[in-house]
């Protein structure tokens, strides 16, 4: 193998994260809500690639709402759970849809993309609407704080 194939081989491997590689707070949501193996290597990959959106959601939240929780990182744990299930509802959904008529492969692929970004962003919002609610009813303020009880 000369040294550009090699070199390609690298820049195409995947990295493979596990939940070792991710907050211990995401592993507190993984035990508390007992998530199922199956489930654990979207979850992580979910977890790392909505970093950024679930930090501008977090930064967008009144002061009020984060003090339910203790920091971003049990928000960021709570949306990428969310998003985990409802990414996998969704697509378990879209395996028994019929491509409409008229409509080519790359359009259903398209509009599947962006059905799926519609959940996705819906699971942010659903969170944050609940930590607002949340600040005003202390039962649910405790349903969030008992998940990250040590």
């Amino acid at each position: 193998m000369s040294e550009i194939e090699k070199k390609e081989e690298q820049t195409v491997e995947e990295v493979a994260f596990t939940l070792d590689d991710c907050s211990p707070e995401l592993r507190q949501v993984v035990e508390f809500e007992q998530v199922p193996e199956e489930l654990l290597d979207m979850l992580v990959n979910v977890y790392k690639a909505s970093e950024d959106i679930s930090h501008e959601a977090w930064n967008q939240l009144p002061a009020s709402a984060q003090n339910v929780l203790d920091n971003f990182e049990q928000f960021h744990s709570l949306i990428a759970l969310s998003q985990s299930y409802s990414g996998v509802d969704f697509l378990g959904e879209m395996q028994e849809t019929n491509k409409p008529e008229g409509m080519t492969d790359d359009e259903f692929a398209e509009y599947k993309a962006v059905m799926l970004d519609q959940v996705l962003h819906n699971c942010v919002k659903d969170m944050c609407k609940q930590l607002k609610k949340a600040r005003r009813h202390p039962p649910m303020k405790r349903e969030f704080q008992e998940i990250f009880q040590k």
